[in-house]
C-alpha cells in the first residue's frame, strides 16, 4: 500500500509540478487539498487519460476547490472536494429522501463520494434537459471533472457576482428560461441559485453548483424552490432589474410555490 501511494504521489506531484502555481495562497491550496487519497484518484483519473496536467486554480470554495485540468491542449474543470472540511450534516440533509443513494451516514468517504455522484447525475440530468450547464466528464471518490466554461487561452468565465451583465433585464430572462427546464423538464430545484452560481458566458447564463439540488419532489424542494426564487429576486434587483416575484415565478413555471408541472 505504501509502496502503492508514493507511486500516486510521485505521479501527481508532476501534474502539480506543471500548475504554474507560484503564490503562497496556491501553494497553501497545494497543501489543503492534495491528500494521500486525492492524489491516488488524481493518478487514476491521469492513468485512464482524462487527465495530464493541473493548471491552476478556478475558484475556492468552504468545501471543494475547482483547477483547471489540461488533456492535451483541452481545458477541463477539476472539482476536488476536501474530506477535512466537508459539511456532512447538510449532505446528510440534502441526500436524504432521494432514492438514487441509499448510504451509511455514519461513513464520511462513503458520503462524499455519494456527494460527487450526486452532482454528477444533477449535471447529467440538466445537459438532457438541454439546461446550460457545464457537461459532466467524469467521477471518481472525491474529485468531479467536468466542462471548463471559459475562453480558449484557459481563461474561465466568471460569475454574475464579479461580472455584472451588460443588459440585465435581457440576462435575467434567459437565466429563467434555463430555470424553467431545470425545474420543469430536468425535474430538479436547485437549492442554491444565486449571483454566486451563475456564470456570465459572453452575456449567456451557465448555471453551476448543483451538488445540493434535489428531485422536485424531494421532502425539502419546496423550501428550497422558495429560497432560490428569493435570492433570484434579491440579487437582481441590487443589479437594477425591477422583476417582481410573482413574476419570476410565473415565468418558471410556480404558482404559490408550487411548480405547476408537478400539478395533477
Amino acid at each position: 500500500m505504501k509502496d502503492k501511494i508514493a507511486k500516486a504521489d510521485a505521479e501527481v506531484q508532476k501534474l502539480i509540478s506543471q500548475k504554474r502555481m507560484k503564490s503562497d495562497d496556491d501553494r497553501k491550496v497545494g497543501s489543503d487539498i492534495f491528500d494521500k487519497s486525492t492524489l491516488e484518484t488524481l493518478y487514476k483519473l491521469a492513468n485512464k487519460n482524462y487527465l495530464d496536467i493541473l493548471n491552476g486554480e478556478i475558484s475556492t470554495g468552504k468545501e471543494a476547490n475547482v483547477l483547471k485540468g489540461l488533456k492535451e491542449d483541452k481545458y477541463f474543470a477539476v472539482k476536488i472536494y476536501r474530506i477535512a472540511t466537508s459539511d456532512f450534516k447538510k449532505m446528510n440533509l440534502y441526500i436524504d429522501g432521494d432514492p438514487r443513494f441509499n448510504i451509511r451516514h455514519n461513513n464520511k468517504r462513503q458520503l462524499i463520494t455519494a456527494w460527487v455522484l450526486k452532482e454528477y447525475k444533477n449535471l447529467e440530468r440538466l445537459s438532457n434537459a438541454n439546461v446550460n450547464v457545464p457537461k459532466p466528464i467524469t467521477a471518481l471518490n472525491n474529485v468531479l471533472m467536468l466542462e471548463f466554461i471559459g475562453d480558449e487561452n484557459g481563461i474561465p468565465a466568471k460569475t454574475v457576482k464579479y461580472q455584472k451583465p451588460k443588459d440585465i433585464d435581457d440576462f435575467i430572462e434567459k437565466l429563467l428560461n434555463e430555470t424553467y427546464k431545470l425545474i420543469n423538464d430536468a425535474k430538479l430545484v436547485h437549492g442554491d441559485l444565486s449571483v454566486y452560481n451563475v456564470m456570465n458566458f459572453n452575456e449567456e447564463p451557465v448555471i453551476i453548483d448543483v451538488s445540493q439540488s434535489v428531485i422536485s419532489d424531494h421532502p425539502i424542494a419546496k423550501q428550497l424552490l422558495k429560497r432560490d426564487i428569493e435570492n433570484l429576486h434579491n440579487d437582481f434587483k441590487k443589479l437594477g432589474s425591477k422583476i417582481s416575484l410573482s413574476e419570476i415565478e410565473s415565468h418558471i413555471g410556480v404558482e404559490d410555490g408550487k411548480i405547476l408541472s408537478l400539478k395533477q
